[in-house]
């Protein structure tokens, strides 16, 4: 990168140094001064692809954070946010409660309750009405069936 200087001002450069450094030592400064040009632009160089290396650094940790987050997100949770936001279809979906049959619980007469009768303890012909003719018991014949 060079200052934005024409041919008139290099002449007139080149001309003053002619004069202050003399014929014999100008070759001897200009060797040094393009050293220095060299060295410069090297310096130049390295600052900026270390500025670019710390900005890809920068980048890069951003990256991470949010390749931190990314992780971090639940799918099922936001998925059934996303799907279900109040509830209600999963609600909805649940199997009814059933009873736990297995037995595992107190008994009626293990609390000094008496069992009360349930339907599949009852057996049917006790309820039935008994058929005409039948001979047995004259006061179940006498008693009329139930409605």
């Amino acid at each position: 990168m060079l200052l934005d200087f024409g041919w008139s001002e290099l002449m007139l450069i080149g001309i003053v140094a002619l004069v202050v450094i003399g014929p014999k030592d100008l070759p001897k400064a200009l060797r040094v001064a393009g050293f220095w040009v060299r060295k410069a632009r090297t310096l130049s160089r390295e600052f900026q692809s270390s500025v670019e290396q710390m900005v890809r650094e920068a980048e890069l940790d951003e990256m991470r954070q949010e390749l931190k987050k990314a992780s971090e997100i639940d799918l099922d949770k936001e998925f059934r946010q996303a799907v279900d936001p109040t509830g209600s279809l999963t609600e909805s979906l649940k199997p009814p409660e059933l009873p736990d049959f297995s037995g595992s619980t107190a008994s009626a007469t293990d609390i000094g309750e008496q069992p009360a009768a349930t339907p599949a303890t009852t057996e049917p012909a006790a309820l039935a009405a008994p058929a005409i003719g039948q001979s047995g018991d004259s006061s179940r014949d006498s008693v009329p069936p139930k409605p």
